[in-house]
């Protein structure tokens, strides 16, 4: 059975809003990608680790799938998959991670990064966003 969905973790500020303005999110972790499943993204901000936002998965695409300037990209960071989103929002103000269920694992940083999530444990993190 596939997981409800996963955490990803936006790295560097500059490309939070490339994620969202581009609804593309290229990584190196293989996971079961499925269409439908949600991302809840995560980013550092003032307050530390927080949830920044959330995505559903459109479709996935693997590196020779990609255009020349797409791999060109991703030779440069390592990245194998590209995951397109059909839908994206961010939240009104970010969900620090400290102030969820996830605050009592030893998880942080990049230990967030391709964390699987089941269907309540996305609910509650979206509630908890106010979405």
């Amino acid at each position: 059975m596939f997981p409800a969905g996963y955490i990803l973790r936006i790295k560097h500020r500059e490309w939070v809003q490339q994620v969202f303005d581009s609804m593309s999110y290229y990584t190196s972790i293989y996971r079961k990608w499925a269409t439908g499943q949600i991302i809840i993204f995560a980013h550092k901000t003032d307050k530390g680790d927080s949830f920044i936002g959330f995505g559903i998965i459109g479709t996935t695409r693997e590196f020779a799938d990609l255009s020349e300037e797409e791999k060109r990209l991703c030779e440069q960071h390592g990245w194998k998959t590209a995951i397109d989103l059909t839908f994206m929002k961010k939240f009104s103000k970010p969900l620090p991670v400290k102030e969820t269920f996830l605050a009592e694992t030893l998880r942080r940083g990049k230990f967030l990064h391709g964390l699987a999530l089941d269907d309540s444990q996305i609910r509650e993190l979206l509630s908890q966003a106010g979405e």
